[in-house]
């Protein structure tokens, strides 16, 4: 293994191109890599509901929960059953243990409630299984309303349905608020009885039409052709068309009974936005996909169907998307990457003070490159950048530091000592190999342990332990293989820094000047364009891939470079410093001597430190506020969920939200509102 170091620097050049194809790779891999707010975790839960009009709560328990908890209970890999009634409807919440198989567990539910069905007594409608997955909220809600009739509305919202749906990164676009389209058929009992037709008689005809009947087959020498007779409506005319008696040449069609007319079915539930009725698109995006990049496709399908649209049509419908939940997705992405980049500048600045410049700009650098390489390892993985995998890496900064700073602070003294820079770094690398690979084993093994975190608390904080032992994996790879590389190439350039400096100091003082000052300047033109890509051009122009950034970069450090030499060049030279060869100890060493002085004091020592420890842990344990999962912070949204007991209309629930909706809308900080009122009950979201 040692010899692998040797190796990479007999070879630098090749590892420098690796280092560079490394760095760009993982660049692409954040950059592509899904954002989310938190982990897409599965809960092994399931909710079983069975409405039932007009049955009481009582009667719910013995007809319709017993039966459930009987057949339910002997499912294998259950670990809590809950079950209930109300008026109306009765439930059930099975929790099942974490490692479940989702398949099997889901088809036991459906055969166990199969045989609970044959149990309930007549009146009780279709029940539903659901699995609990909060991967499949809604991300977006577009809210679609105008002074146009009903069916121009739903459709235009249904070809924007279509045209979201058609997206790779959406799940499902669901329409709330909508009515069924249906035929009406008014008959009139005077015509029945004019043309002498009985009721019974023009139902059979109803009924017996709109039917693909299959005919069979007819068996050719070209071979054997399916026969169908094709009597399905396709339009109110049809319908108008049925022909209900034939009398001689005469036929006495449906349109001749009734009056045929396209109307809506009977609203089962509404939509609100801001307290206006309208009908909303849910949009759900696919598992392993971005929710930031989601939201941008799903705003800019919108934006191409209404380009679709008449000029009159996109002045009366207007489409607004609320409750994006990208925002805040992209926010935390941002303070997160700031605390980050935070985190590096403090450390460098530790580094910078304790082991000087060029040790502070390696270790500096192993910190991106570890990062980098993590995120090539996640995105092989599959795995969405969260807060858990941000706080992972903010956790990571001071750790991975440790192998640079060990593997530059030998390299230093080795230079001190007389060796070369490419020597002294892989003597560097090869004398702290084994100390350094023990010292991050030791910090991993500290984290193993929570890869088996049980439950709930497990699943979403999986991603911590598994982002932690990337980046650890990652800066041992980079403190001993691409760190002696760049400490040796960066050594040589230091080297010819130096003989540029000396060469300036030949020259007169006011000469030097020149040199200094154009360095400083190609340091400013490095920053600017850093901070702005489009600074030559005479614009403004924001970075949009890391290849628009590295001719900025290229120019500051070329510039440092220059500033540094001639900086160099302008200091007068050091004098020759007197040795104090007497015997001084500092703080730390009067200290250490108290300690080993003596045989008695590391025995007391000891003693003192396990004294500590466990008065530490009994003091905890008796004053210690508890455990939370989740700390206390302000909510950016909220949902409200009411169940109307007994069997209110829509119209009661739909006053129930216009209620719900003043309430909420008389707080302040909200910025919109969508409400929902249906067959299961009352939702509210709210956005601020």
């Amino acid at each position: 293994m040692i010899a692998l170091v040797s190796w990479a620097a007999s070879r630098a050049r090749m590892v420098l191109a690796l280092l560079v194809m490394i760095l760009g790779a993982g660049a692409l891999t954040y950059f592509s890599l899904p954002k989310e707010g938190e982990p897409d975790i599965e809960i092994p839960a399931v909710f079983i509901s069975v409405p039932f009009p007009g049955l009481s709560a009582v009667d719910g328990e013995t007809m319709l929960v017993r039966p459930m908890e009987s057949e339910l209970a002997d499912l294998d890999g259950l670990k809590k059953l809950s079950a209930f009634s109300a008026d109306g409807y009765a439930g059930a919440v099975l929790e099942f243990e974490f490692g479940w198989d989702k398949t099997a567990t889901m088809a036991d539910v459906r055969d166990a409630m199969g045989r609970a069905e044959s149990q309930f007594p007549a009146g009780f409608e279709s029940y539903s299984i659901n699995e609990i997955n909060f991967s499949e909220f809604p991300i977006l809600i577009v809210a679609v309303s105008g002074d146009v009739s009903e069916r121009a509305l739903l459709s235009a919202t249904r070809k924007l349905q279509d045209r979201i749906e058609g997206l790779d990164s959406v799940l499902e676009a669901e329409i709330a608020g909508e009515r069924d389209e249906m035929v009406e058929v008014l008959i009139d009992p005077l015509k029945l009885e004019a043309y002498n037709v009985t009721a019974g008689e023009l139902i059979g005809v109803v009924t017996g039409n709109n039917q693909l009947v299959a005919a069979g087959e007819v068996e050719t020498s070209a071979g054997a052709f399916a026969v169908k007779v094709p009597s399905s409506f396709s339009s109110p005319q049809d319908i108008y068309n049925l022909p209900v008696k034939v009398n001689g040449d005469s036929v006495v069609t449906l349109g001749d009974l009734a009056e045929i007319r396209l109307t809506f079915a009977d609203r089962r539930g509404t939509a609100r936005f801001n307290g206006e009725t309208n009908l909303a698109i849910q949009v759900v995006k696919n598992k392993g996909f971005n929710a930031i990049d989601t939201s941008a496709q799903v705003r800019e399908a919108i934006a191409q169907e209404r380009a679709t649209w008449p000029a009159e049509l996109q002045s009366a419908i207007h489409v607004t998307p609320a409750l994006d939940t990208s925002g805040e997705v992209g926010d935390m992405v941002a303070q997160l990457e700031g605390s980050v980049l935070t985190a590096i500048a403090l450390v460098m600045v530790v580094v910078l003070g304790a082991l000087g410049t060029r040790s502070a700009l390696l270790v500096g650098f192993a910190i991106p490159a570890s990062f980098l390489l993590c995120f090539i390892l996640l995105g092989i993985m599959g795995v969405a950048v969260s807060n858990i995998v941000m706080f992972g890496l903010i956790l990571a900064v001071g750790l991975l530091v440790d192998s640079a700073v060990v593997v530059t602070e030998y390299a230093d003294k080795r230079i001190s000592a007389g060796d070369g820079p490419m020597r002294a770094y892989v003597r560097a690398a090869q004398r702290m190999f084994w100390p350094v690979v023990a010292s991050t084993a030791t910090t991993l093994c500290a984290f193993l342990p929570m890869l088996f975190w049980p439950g709930v608390a497990g699943e979403f904080m999986g991603m911590l332990p598994v982002t932690l032992i990337f980046v650890l994996t990652a800066s041992l790879i980079v403190a001993l293989i691409f760190l002696p590389v760049m400490g040796g190439v960066s050594g040589r350039m230091a080297r010819q820094l130096g003989h540029v400096s000396s060469a300036l100091r030949r020259l007169p003082y006011i000469l030097r000047i020149p040199f200094a000052l154009a360095a400083a300047a190609l340091v400013y033109l490095g920053v600017m364009m850093l901070l702005n890509p489009g600074y030559l051009a005479g614009g403004t122009a924001a970075a949009t891939s890391v290849a628009q950034l590295i001719p900025g970069a290229v120019a500051m450090m070329l510039g440092a470079a220059g500033l540094s030499a001639s900086l160099g060049a302008l200091s007068p030279q050091p004098k020759p410093r007197k040795i104090n060869a007497t015997r001084k100890y500092s703080l730390m060493g009067w200290a250490m001597k108290a300690i080993v002085g003596n045989p008695v004091m590391p025995v007391l020592v000891i003693v003192a430190i396990g004294v500590f420890v466990v008065a530490t842990f009994q003091y905890y344990g008796e004053n210690n506020r508890g455990v939370e999962f989740f700390v206390e912070t302000e909510p950016e949204r909220g949902i409200i969920y009411v169940r109307a007991r007994g069997n209110l209309s829509l119209t009661e629930k739909d006053a129930m939200v216009r209620q719900v909706e003043q309430i909420a809308l008389a707080q302040t900080g909200i910025a919109s509102i969508f409400s929902f009122a249906g067959e299961g009950g009352l939702n509210t979201n709210t956005g601020g």
